[in-house]
């Protein structure tokens, strides 16, 4: 009998990207990575949101690199990222939610929140997989979804369809990049207090309606997430892809 060995949760050596990464989740992810040793890059399109970001952690010791880029512009991600090192984790972060009863849905509220949920994220992960597989880098992708990936809720119909294609995107990358040892899942929060779901959470009745989901009685805060992301950005996490890991407080155990 051979005695095991406990893999490392530490990134030290490795380059990380997370998008979205100025504010809210991606912030707190940003810095849950770079705490665990990797050098992180954060991107987003506001430069003074991002400067700030950069200095709030640089004041307790941490670097984190900030990169100007609108994810929608497949052009541009390739163009700002091609100079960079090639990554060994992304982490898609960057999100919209638009919030509307189904019958009264625009055009413009299913694109936008498609574009950024989907599409974006569909196109930055083509081009750091690339990159990966080019440099036999095997790495760790990570998509932020949501436990509205996995069930209905109200007035998300468009939200939900973002977070459910998705999984599936997540399932389909794994089979796909896995022969190169890349390793790609989901992270899926249950309602976090940031400023995207500020105003859904400040009315009462959906409040209500919230905590009596969530079987651990309370909402969730972005320190619930910096755990799960270092483990699925780990060689702790080395036998895990094409899954999805719920952060929900029990919603989805029903």
């Amino acid at each position: 009998m051979t005695f095991p060995e406990m893999p490392s949760f530490s990134l030290h050596g490795k380059r990380a990207l997370v998008t979205g990464g100025s504010k809210g989740l991606g912030f707190a992810c940003a810095v849950a990575l770079a705490q665990a040793g990797a050098e992180v890059w954060i991107a987003a399109r506001d430069r003074p949101a991002l400067d700030a970001a950069a200095t709030l952690a640089a004041e307790r010791g941490l670097t984190l690199h900030p990169v100007s880029l609108d994810i929608t512009d497949v052009a541009q991600v390739e163009q700002v990222l091609s100079p960079l090192p090639a990554f060994e984790i992304l982490v898609n972060s960057a999100g919209l939610a638009r919030h509307e009863p189904f019958l009264t849905v625009s055009e413009a509220s299913f694109d936008a929140v498609m574009a950024i949920n989907l599409r974006a994220t569909f196109f930055i992960s083509q081009q750091v997989a690339a990159r990966m597989r080019e440099e036999q880098i095997a790495g760790s992708i990570i998509h932020i979804s949501s436990q509205m990936g996995h069930v209905g809720g109200p007035s998300r119909s468009v939200y939900c369809a973002s977070k459910f294609a998705l999984e599936g995107l997540t399932k389909a990358m794994a089979l796909e990049l896995g022969d190169a040892g890349i390793r790609v899942n989901t992270l899926c929060p249950t309602f976090i207090e940031t400023a995207l779901s500020a105003r859904s959470l400040g009315e009462p009745a959906f409040r209500r309606y919230v905590l009596d989901n969530i079987k651990l009685g309370r909402l969730g805060t972005v320190e619930d997430v910096m755990g799960p992301v270092v483990f699925l950005a780990s060689d702790a996490a080395g036998m895990i892809t094409g899954s999805a890991l719920m952060v929900d407080g029990g919603w989805t155990a029903t």
